[in-house]
């Protein structure tokens, strides 16, 4: 279903949240030392070493392999990006089917309450949630599950706005209307005849919101808010320890994790448009329309191949020699 420039960069992305999750999966294997690691054999590493056979990507200030963090930072924001994901769609989805399809108070009490969420800032949200569920904590679990609920609040009005909207539009079809007459429960008529029919478009925003949520965990990591350097590599804590190294010409702390969140979220978009061009029907038809000639009649044959009609051409060309003789 795809060709040319957008086959390309679907490719593109695909290879590269392929390379992502198979540097986080493989993390422990391919990461020559410990995400905190600062010695060896009782020799403690140099600190902001430059690149070098022994540390690929050099050490950071604290002495830490730079390669090593960057491989475990994925790892990280691999297992962020799968809770905040499973929490909103678990969240989201059933609250949009059901407001939108019971409608009355339920609905306004459910649609003030997400767009009172929508309303804050999405950073500010992260970042009070986070305190909130973290406790002070920034533990390996209590840190990932923290930037997890707090990337969730973000994402729950927007899967809720979607499949609201999209129940709305559907509950009137005549298959809903069927399922109602002969006797279907509320709960079967949802997530059995509602459910497949405004759920096409979130493999989309699924994707989209995975660029997000790395974007808003290194946010968290940069601030302060994200996890402890001793509990899980984390990108944004690297890129903020990595600002005083550049008046020093010392760029490979901060180049590389910059370059792994970049890549990532370049991925991931890519993948996210592609999709859209190719799950939307609008964007779909317009990539496939032809325009035909002024007079010829199209038509569609068995195979769905357009053909043009003999007899029109023919008689086009009739006119045109009368016209000519005229």
């Amino acid at each position: 279903m795809t060709s040319g420039l957008q086959r390309a960069t679907l490719i593109f992305g695909l290879a590269l949240i392929a390379i992502f999750v198979l540097a986080a999966i493989f993390a422990p294997l391919l990461a020559p030392y410990g995400f905190s690691q600062i010695q060896e054999n009782g020799t403690d590493f140099v600190r902001q070493q430059a690149p070098s056979a022994e540390h690929w990507f050099g050490t950071s200030v604290r002495g830490e392999d730079v390669f090593s963090r960057v491989l475990f930072g994925a790892r990280t924001a691999l297992y962020v990006i799968l809770t905040s994901l499973v929490l909103s769609l678990f969240v989201g989805v059933p609250l949009g089917l059901v407001s939108g399809y019971i409608g009355r108070w339920p609905d306004r009490v459910l649609v003030l309450f997400m767009d009172a969420m929508y309303a804050f800032p999405t950073l500010l949200l992260a970042i009070v949630v986070s305190i909130v569920v973290a406790g002070g904590q920034s533990s390996s679990f209590g840190g990932v599950l923290s930037a997890a609920i707090a990337i969730t609040a973000i994402f729950v009005p927007q899967y809720f706005r979607v499949v609201r909207n999209a129940t709305i539009s559907v509950k009137q079809e005549p298959y809903v209307d069927a399922a109602r007459v002969t006797g279907a429960s509320t709960g079967r008529i949802l997530f059995r005849h509602i459910f497949a029919n405004v759920t096409q478009s979130l493999p989309v925003i699924i994707t989209l919101n995975g660029a997000e949520a790395i974007l808003t965990l290194a946010a968290l990591g940069f601030l302060g808010f994200g996890i402890e350097p001793t509990q899980a590599a984390e990108w944004g804590y690297d890129l903020n320890k990595a600002i005083s190294d550049v008046s020093n010409g010392i760029w490979w702390t901060g180049i590389f994790p910059g370059t792994a969140i970049v890549l990532v979220v370049l991925g991931m978009t890519l993948v996210g448009e592609s999709l859209n061009e190719v799950l939307n029907p609008l964007l779909r038809t317009r990539r496939t329309a032809r325009p035909t000639a002024v007079g010829t009649d199209v038509i569609v044959s068995e195979t769905g191949t357009p053909e043009v009609d003999a007899a029109s051409e023919n008689s086009e060309v009739v006119l045109s020699k009368e016209n000519r003789d005229e």
